[in-house]
C-alpha cells in the first residue's frame, strides 16, 4: 500500500471542498490586546486586530495574571514535574483546585490539562463508575463531550434535540427506571451563542433521577456575579452535580476542570486515565489561574462591559444589512453559508484590512452553515468596530456573496 498517496487523498478531499484549515503566524502585543502581529506567509510582519480570540476578557494580558505567573517561575521554576500521583502535585495546584470549588460553591474540584481532556476524561470515567449508566446527550455537545461519552458507553447514550426539553423527556421516560442517568449539556453553545434552559434541564434530571453534567467551558469568568457561569446567573449552579470547565478561555491561561461533591471529585481523580497518565500544568499556568480567578470574582465591571460590547458589535453589524445569526451570548456569529466564501473573506479581512477572524467550516459546523464567529472583549473600541463593520459590507458585495432570505449564499 502507498500510504503517503492515502494521506495526500485524505488531504485534496479537504481541499476540493474549500474547508482546508491555515493556520496564522500570530505575536500578541503584552498589556495591547486586541493587537497582534501577524507574520505574512513572505515573511513580512502587519499589525493587525484579533476578532475571534477564545481570551474573551483579554486576562492573558492582564498583569495582575502575569505577575503571578512570573512570581511562580521564580519560586517553583518551569514545570510540575510529572503526573499528579508521582510528583505533579504542587501546592499551586491544590490552592487552584481550592479556589475553583469555592468559585462553583462545591466542595472540590480538579484539575486536568485542558478543558477538552477535562471533559473526555470525566465522562468516559463515569461509565466505569456507574454500571449500566445511560447519558443523555444534546446533539450539539462540544466533540470533547461526545468523544468522552463515546469512549465509555457507545451503546448506553442518548442524544436529544439541541434545546428540545419534550424530546429530553421523552427519551428519559423510554429509559429504564432503575438505570443510573447523566443529562450532559453545555450552558452557551460556542458556535450559535445560544443557550441552555439550565433551569429546566435540571428539574426533567431530578423528576427521572439523573445526575447533572454541565459544561460551562464558554461562560466561566463572564456571566454569574462572580463569574462561576450561567448556572451561577440563573441560580440554579448548587443543583448540578458536575460542573465542568476550562481556564483556557475567559481566565486567559490554560488547563480544564471539574467541580463537584468531594466523593464524586475523588472517585473521577481515581478512575480517570485521563487525569492518571497526565503530566500536570507547570506551577506558572496554576498560579496565574488562580490570579485571574480572583480577579475575576471582584470584577463584575468587567463581565458588564463584555456584554454591552457584544450588543454593540451585534448592533453595528445588523445595521449594516449583515446575516448576524440569533445569539444570546456573547458570541457574535456571522452566516456565510460556503466553504470556499468563508475562507476567502477570512484571507481578505486578514490582508487587506488586518482584520484576524478565522472561517468556521466543517466538521466544527453543520455544512451550509459556515461562518465567521466574533468574539469581542471589553478592549475592543467603536473604532474597530467601525472597522469591521465597513470591510464586512465592502466584501459581501465584492466577494459576490448575496443574501437570500437572510441567508448569505
Amino acid at each position: 500500500m502507498d500510504y503517503k498517496a492515502a494521506f495526500r487523498d485524505a488531504l485534496d478531499r479537504i481541499h476540493a471542498e474549500g474547508r482546508y484549515r491555515v493556520f496564522a503566524d500570530l505575536k500578541r502585543h503584552r498589556g495591547e490586546f486586541p493587537r497582534a502581529t501577524w507574520t505574512r506567509p513572505d515573511g513580512q510582519e502587519q499589525d493587525v486586530v484579533v476578532w475571534c480570540s477564545n481570551d474573551y476578557l483579554g486576562q492573558g494580558q492582564n498583569p495582575v495574571v502575569l505577575d503571578a505567573m512570573h512570581k511562580a517561575i521564580d519560586e517553583a521554576g518551569a514545570g510540575s514535574g510529572g503526573t499528579r500521583n508521582i510528583s505533579g502535585t504542587t501546592h499551586y495546584h491544590v490552592e487552584l483546585e481550592a479556589e475553583l470549588a469555592d468559585l462553583h460553591g462545591k466542595e472540590a474540584a480538579l484539575l486536568f490539562t485542558s478543558g477538552y481532556v477535562s471533559n473526555e476524561a470525566s465522562l468516559s470515567t463515569l461509565y466505569r463508575i456507574l454500571p449500566g449508566l445511560i447519558i443523555f446527550s444534546d446533539e450539539l455537545n462540544h466533540n470533547s463531550m461526545i468523544s468522552g461519552i463515546r469512549a465509555g458507553g457507545r451503546d448506553q447514550r442518548r442524544v436529544f434535540r439541541h434545546n428540545d426539553l419534550d424530546h429530553l423527556e421523552s427519551l428519559l421516560a423510554a429509559a429504564p427506571a432503575d438505570a443510573p442517568k447523566v443529562v450532559a449539556f453545555e450552558s452557551v453553545y460556542s458556535m450559535d451563542g445560544d443557550i441552555a434552559d439550565i433551569r429546566g434541564t435540571v428539574a426533567l434530571a431530578k423528576k427521572y433521577g439523573a445526575m447533572t453534567y454541565l459544561d460551562e467551558v464558554h461562560a466561566v469568568g463572564m456571566y454569574g456575579p462572580r463569574g462561576a457561569g450561567v448556572a451561577e446567573r440563573d441560580g440554579v449552579m448548587a443543583q448540578i452535580d458536575i460542573i465542568e470547565g476550562t481556564l483556557g478561555k475567559a481566565f486567559g491561561v490554560m488547563g480544564g476542570y471539574v467541580a463537584a461533591d468531594s466523593v464524586i471529585v475523588d472517585a473521577i481523580r481515581s478512575y480517570a486515565d485521563g487525569f492518571i497518565f497526565t503530566t500536570s500544568i507547570p506551577p506558572a499556568l496554576a498560579a496565574g489561574a488562580v490570579a485571574s480567578i480572583r480577579w475575576l470574582k471582584e470584577h463584575n465591571e468587567v463581565r458588564e462591559a463584555h456584554q454591552a460590547r457584544a450588543a454593540a458589535l451585534k448592533a453595528r453589524l445588523a445595521k449594516a444589512g449583515l446575516p448576524v445569526m440569533p445569539s444570546v451570548s456573547h458570541i457574535v456569529p456571522v452566516l456565510v453559508g460556503n466553504p470556499v466564501h468563508c475562507k476567502l473573506i477570512s484571507d481578505i479581512l486578514l490582508s487587506d484590512f488586518g482584520i484576524y477572524v478565522q472561517p468556521i467550516n466543517y466538521p466544527t459546523v453543520p455544512r451550509g452553515t459556515e461562518r465567521l464567529r466574533f468574539t469581542p472583549s471589553p478592549s475592543h473600541t467603536d473604532g474597530m468596530m467601525d472597522h469591521l463593520a465597513d470591510a464586512l459590507e465592502s466584501l459581501w458585495t465584492r466577494c459576490n456573496i448575496k443574501r437570500v432570505g437572510g441567508v448569505a449564499a
